[in-house]
């Protein structure tokens, strides 16, 4: 199979399509041939060596994916076999025409969803949904959501608009905080803007809640406009090291619950007409390169998926 394999650590062009030996399901297992792969930041930050998570080398990068299944390993019920299905991997193995996943794992693709909006779903449909539910913003509270127009800001903008919250939207392009606006954000803002705090604390006179996948400088400065005893939730650090909770503000905790059903309950809302993706690029498998540099350059609005050329062609 044709899969993109990391070798060496370093910038997008460390990223090689290859022809490797087909996976083999296990125990438990079953091999899926993929549709669609999910793109992440955080895969991008891996693939430099300075993410959450080392890769041990060489390795094949991708968590989501969304296919059928060809076969299944020892103790799967067999009539699982052409399926098709969505499912996360572990973190490795998605950036690839095949792949294995655990069958506990597998999310039945649902009925009114094309795969390419189920694998978007997947892990920033989980993320925001368990990041709403601990979060829990309120009727009437301000809400600022960093990073507005990616794959998880724009999830977060719709649930906490859903849930009654007056939304701000930070984001550093034009066309991201458009598509912020389009999805509830009452307020956008640019965080390049060096007074875009003073514009926050004039239009709301203070936040109730702050969602943070960015950390670093933005991070700092948007935990200073939450007011005393406000909620920061901190979920990533896509532009710096990650947040520390200041004494007067209330740090919340990730919910690490059934990430499966958090997956299903975002599906759920999509399928229903009340939760909204939006898929930013489509390229094949083989311009993982570039797909890579797009996010790293903040030139992608919304999600990015791979498309194997076999998917592509059918």
């Amino acid at each position: 199979m044709r899969a993109v394999v990391l070798r060496q650590y370093g910038g997008p062009e460390a990223l090689v399509v290859e022809e490797v030996p087909d996976p083999v399901p296990g125990p438990g297992q079953v091999l899926v041939e993929v549709s669609v792969a999910g793109v992440t930041f955080v895969e991008t930050q891996v693939r430099a060596d300075r993410g959450p998570r080392r890769a041990e080398l060489p390795a094949i990068l991708g968590n989501g994916v969304a296919g059928t299944v060809l076969a299944v390993g020892e103790g799967v019920d067999r009539a699982l076999t052409g399926t098709r299905v969505v499912s996360t991997l572990g973190g490795y193995g998605g950036y690839a025409e095949l792949a294995v996943a655990a069958a506990d794992e597998l999310i039945p693709l649902p009925e009114k969803l094309s795969p390419e909006v189920a694998v978007a779903l997947l892990a920033d449909g989980r993320t925001a949904v368990g990041l709403i539910r601990a979060a829990a913003p309120r009727p009437g509270e301000w809400v600022l959501v960093q990073a507005a127009g990616g794959g998880v800001g724009s999830l977060l903008v719709q649930l906490a608009r859903a849930a009654g919250a007056r939304v701000a939207g930070a984001a550093s392009s034009a066309a991201k905080r458009e598509l912020a606006a389009s999805l509830g954000a009452e307020l956008t803002v640019d965080y390049t803007d060096p007074g875009w705090t003073d514009l926050v604390r004039t239009a709301t006179g203070g936040l109730d809640l702050v969602f943070d996948g960015v950390g670093g400088g933005i991070g700092a400065a948007s935990q200073r406009l939450l007011k005393d005893g406000g909620r920061l939730s901190v979920y990533g650090m896509a532009g710096g090291p990650m947040t520390t909770p200041d004494p007067r503000v209330t740090a919340v905790a990730w919910p690490w619950t059934d990430l499966r059903e958090l997956a299903m309950a975002a599906m759920e809302e999509a399928a229903a007409g009340r939760l909204r993706t939006t898929i930013g690029a489509t390229p094949p498998l083989e311009s993982a390169a570039a797909a890579h540099a797009a996010i790293e350059a903040r030139a992608v609005t919304g999600k990015t998926l791979l498309i194997p050329m076999a998917a592509a062609n059918r």
